[in-house]
């Protein structure tokens, strides 16, 4: 399965979060695109084909799932190594939707 780190997704990536609601809102990538993993064989419609997708979760575990599937069913699919945790331990830009600073939840 392709794998890159956090720091290595391009600025124009397509990014796609599949963590859960209350995580998502905790905290997220600016430009992510959000289908919660158990969501996204009914919403796969939603995911660009022909440009690479970056699939990201918490830890890594459920987007590793999700990059396969996704491989499976005909996209380009990256996993994001150490999800939302290397992100906001890279350093990089996160936007909550709670009124509160952004953390990984």
């Amino acid at each position: 399965m392709p794998e890159v780190e956090a720091k290595a997704v391009p600025d124009d990536a397509y990014l796609l979060d599949v963590r859960e609601v209350d995580e998502w809102r905790a905290g997220h990538a600016p430009a992510a695109a959000h289908i919660p993993l158990g969501d996204l064989q009914n919403r796969i419609g939603e995911v660009p084909q022909g440009r690479p997708v970056y699939v990201i979760c918490r830890v890594g575990g459920r987007s590793a799932h999700a990059t396969t599937w996704l491989n499976h069913v005909g996209w380009e699919a990256i996993n994001v190594d150490g999800g939302m945790q290397s992100w906001a331990a890279s350093g990089l830009p996160m936007v909550s939707e709670t009124g509160q600073p952004p953390y990984v939840a």
